[in-house]
């Protein structure tokens, strides 16, 4: 291997930026930035609006504009299908963890296809909708999905505490159903290196969905591990464990 020129500065660590999914917040991200943190690796959550896969991929872009240097998107279930529409030079890895990662076309609730890629739960009644103040909306109203609280816990979390689940559910953000009907535009994962975590107890989104979107996102750079579809609270030790192997491999 070359040595480094004499004087040449070190390698800048990446800034990694977490992008939570439906019916979370960035609060589902506090053990993983704890994680990394401890390891001197700069972290940023993103609050992601959940109203429509091209406006929060176009509020995302106008995030990163204010990091400098590189960085690491790491995307959490409808999160994968924001970072996979960011199309940012300074975005050196995509990481998702039980995320969707779409190809260009593709629409999340066609995705979840009981048929083909069965075992999901969010189904009515576990999912139900709500009408919301929208200003994205054209007439000021939208749809919001939301999954009620007596079926939270198992559903999205059922690997965690009755407490923290309970916990989870108060910072539950409602999801535009436009965000899960929206097409899918080029998928930025075909051109920027990728990492995908399996969830394999997921009941939102099926393992073998999730293994079907890793092979073609991540070819052999794909892990596994034994949790519910809220690996980020679950296992936040396996979700960094990914999230430093990206950094490794790009840097």
């Amino acid at each position: 291997m070359a040595a480094a020129p004499v004087g040449a500065a070190p390698p800048a660590t990446p800034t990694v930026v977490l992008v939570h999914g439906a019916f979370a917040d960035s609060s589902s991200w506090v053990k993983v930035v704890e994680e990394l943190s401890a390891q001197g690796i700069p972290v940023r959550t993103f609050d992601n609006p959940l109203r429509s896969v091209s406006a929060d991929a176009a509020a995302l872009t106008t995030f990163l504009a204010t990091i400098d240097g590189p960085i690491v998107l790491v995307g959490h279930s409808y999160g994968g299908s924001v970072i996979s529409n960011v199309h940012d030079p300074d975005v050196t890895a995509n990481v998702f963890v039980s995320a969707f990662a779409p190809a260009e076309g593709e629409i999340l609730q066609l995705l979840l296809n009981p048929f083909m890629y069965p075992g999901s739960l969010l189904l009515p009644p576990a999912v139900l909708v709500t009408p919301v103040v929208d200003s994205t909306s054209p007439i000021g109203i939208g749809i919001d999905g939301f999954i009620p609280e007596v079926f939270f816990h198992q559903v999205f979390a059922q690997d965690v505490t009755p407490a923290v689940a309970a916990d989870m559910y108060t910072h539950q953000k409602t999801a535009a159903l436009q965000a899960d009907l929206e097409p899918s535009g080029p998928p930025s994962w075909t051109q920027t290196p990728s990492w995908y975590l399996v969830s394999t107890q997921d009941r939102v989104i099926p393992p073998a969905l999730q293994r079907m979107m890793a092979g073609r996102a991540a070819p052999g750079r794909t892990a596994e591990v034994d949790s519910s579809h809220a690996s980020p609270v679950s296992r936040p030790d396996r979700v960094a464990a990914v999230v430093r192997d990206a950094i490794a491999g790009t840097s």
